[in-house]
């Protein structure tokens, strides 16, 4: 069942450029939401998925949000948010298409363009820096 809902949930993500929520899901899969969202639950305690505080809605779906971010990637088939930089550059990746990363440097906010093409990152001056070392990302995967 958690891999049927995992699948469900990435091929609307991508479709629709939003999760969906647990009813979308159920009836999707012919599922009761009960079930479903007890998957949502056990795809977030295994870190695949982050629900949204409260809620057993889809915050993150890594490489993707829910909510709106710096990071806005856009593609031939749609656009999407990215969760942070190594998440937006996820996107292209998981797609297999080329994509633009529209964002700002963090230090003194000047728009950047990242792009992608045949999946390498064109040349770009800057650095990306990680403030939170990657073993402690799920301490607070909201902030990260």
């Amino acid at each position: 069942m958690d891999d049927a809902v995992r699948l469900a949930i990435y091929r609307r993500f991508v479709a629709d450029g939003a999760p969906p929520t647990v009813d979308d899901v159920a009836t999707h899969l012919g599922a009761a939401p009960g079930h479903v969202e007890a998957s949502y639950r056990r795809l977030a305690d295994a870190h695949v998925i982050v629900l949204e505080p409260g809620s057993a809605e889809v915050w993150i779906a890594p490489p993707l949000s829910a909510r709106p971010t710096t990071f806005r990637v856009t593609a031939a088939s749609g656009s999407w948010w990215g969760t942070c930089v190594w998440d937006a550059l996820g996107v292209p990746a998981m797609l297999g298409e080329d994509a633009r990363i529209d964002t700002a440097c963090a230090d003194c906010g000047e728009p950047m363009d990242l792009v992608v093409r045949d999946g390498a990152l064109a040349p770009v001056a800057g650095v990306a820096h990680f403030a939170v070392p990657a073993r402690a990302w799920w301490d607070d995967i909201g902030f990260t």
